[in-house]
């Protein structure tokens, strides 16, 4: 058996474009995207992406290059996802909550070939790349750090605000709708590039592979259960890990993306009763936002969240006979009392990430031993009759420096820690804090 050769008939690298080709084929007909008053079918979204990789590629960006994108959830940064690397570039989303400062760091370090930007972010961006022209005059090549900026138009109502000459449906209309996509020769290869948060330091580049960001999005819809066809909301942004994959996942499914600009209340309900929407991601807030308008009493389809270095976002979440939220595999035997034990989460599997763009040193210390170490805090619980253990993890409680962000976060007592001290910057709608803990 081990004479038996690997070849291109038996061995195909792994990527989650291959959803795209199989839903323009498989699902040709069936409505892709829906933003407002626009619509695409997977045939259209599949020449689309076509189209914008071809104009990628006419930019001069090539293998390896980033592309960075600051946008809420509109049709451009969902099929970004797929254009991005079908031109061999690695997709980098920013968090749209960022400040100016923030942005240009990202700009910089990521060295951005192109930096596509939504209307509505536009006087951000702006700011943004002034303070990476300030900041790069002493480079001695200011002109390597400054990207191409494109602005993403509104495709249902377009505005006519630019930020340079270049736009992404011009773009997108000037593109060979028959470019045939880069081949990922290697899954190891990268496909996004996500900044951390700096929950415990200065943000990172978290870089995930073709193989990473396939499995990872197998393992998404099989634990979710989704079946074909789903008509998924994106009340989750997709600049948070790529929007935990949906963004591929949606396409394996054959599924409907629902993109709503803001996350408001009644853009959310709205879409769920004219489109029969069957599945969306909330964050704690989100479900605020929807309890507040007092119109449903219960969303069932909800996914949990984790660290940005790992793609294992929609795993099984419940609680227990205390009420408190457990994480993993669902088992039905009986907590053995006495058996909880804290400490730091460590993982491994193929959703964790390439490593640490440009750090070498906080990649080695992430990885040791043959496991990821997360910097979070858990509480591990043992059950019975198979002995499979679950986490209860106390939301993203750092060993170090800890900042709230979207109004994520707790503090807990914690054998490592002898207090904690905490420097509130509220927010009326996303809440921000600082906490540091005293060791």
């Amino acid at each position: 058996m081990d004479k038996l050769p690997k070849c291109g008939a038996n061995y195909v690298p792994l990527t989650p474009i291959t959803f795209l080709k199989r839903a323009a084929m498989v699902y040709s007909n069936r409505p892709s995207v829906i933003y407002r008053g626009v619509r695409f079918t997977w045939r259209q979204t599949y020449e689309r992406c076509c189209r914008l990789a071809s104009a990628l590629r006419s930019l001069n960006v090539v293998r390896n290059d980033v592309v960075s994108v600051l946008a809420p959830n509109v049709p451009a940064i969902y099929e970004m996802h797929f254009a991005v690397p079908m031109a061999g570039a690695v997709l980098n989303t920013i968090n749209t909550r960022l400040d100016a400062q923030n942005i240009a760091t990202i700009l910089k370090h990521s060295e951005a070939k192109v930096f596509f930007v939504d209307y509505q972010y536009v006087p951000l961006a702006r700011d943004a790349l002034r303070v990476l022209v300030a900041n790069s005059q002493n480079s001695g090549r200011p002109e390597k750090l400054m990207p191409l900026v494109v602005v993403i138009d509104d495709v249902d109502q377009p505005t006519g605000t630019r930020l340079g000459a270049l736009e992404y449906e011009q773009l997108v209309s000037q593109g060979n709708p028959g470019h045939v996509p880069a081949e990922i020769t290697n899954e190891w290869d990268p496909i996004s590039l996500n900044y951390t948060s700096g929950t415990t330091s200065e943000p990172k580049g978290v870089v995930y592979s073709h193989r990473g960001a396939y499995l990872s999005t197998l393992s998404l819809i099989l634990g979710w259960e989704m079946k074909s066809e789903p008509v998924y909301l994106w009340s989750l942004p997709m600049f948070h890990c790529n929007g935990w994959t949906f963004t591929w996942g949606v396409a394996a499914r054959g599924g409907t993306n629902v993109c709503i600009r803001n996350t408001t209340a009644v853009e959310i309900y709205d879409s769920i009763v004219s489109h029969n929407v069957t599945h969306m991601c909330c964050a704690p807030i989100v479900f605020n936002i929807l309890t507040r308008l007092r119109v449903a009493e219960e969303v069932e389809q909800t996914a949990c969240r984790g660290s940005g270095e790992t793609k294992s976002k929609a795993r099984n979440q419940h609680l227990d006979a205390g009420g408190r939220r457990r994480e993993g595999p669902r088992d039905d035997g009986k907590r053995v009392e006495g058996w909880e034990n804290n400490g730091e989460i460590v993982l491994r599997g193929s959703s964790i990430m390439k490593g640490y763009l440009k750090d070498e040193k906080a990649t080695a210390k992430a990885f040791r031993n043959g496991w990821f170490f997360t910097g979070m805090l858990g509480w591990s619980t043992r059950w019975i009759p198979r002995n499979q253990g679950q986490v209860e993890r106390r939301d993203n409680l750092r060993r170090r420096k800890y900042k709230q962000r979207g109004g994520r976060g707790c503090v807990v007592q914690a054998p490592i820690s002898s207090g904690a001290a905490v420097v509130a910057m509220p927010h009326p709608k996303w809440g921000r804090a600082h906490v540091h803990l005293l060791h």
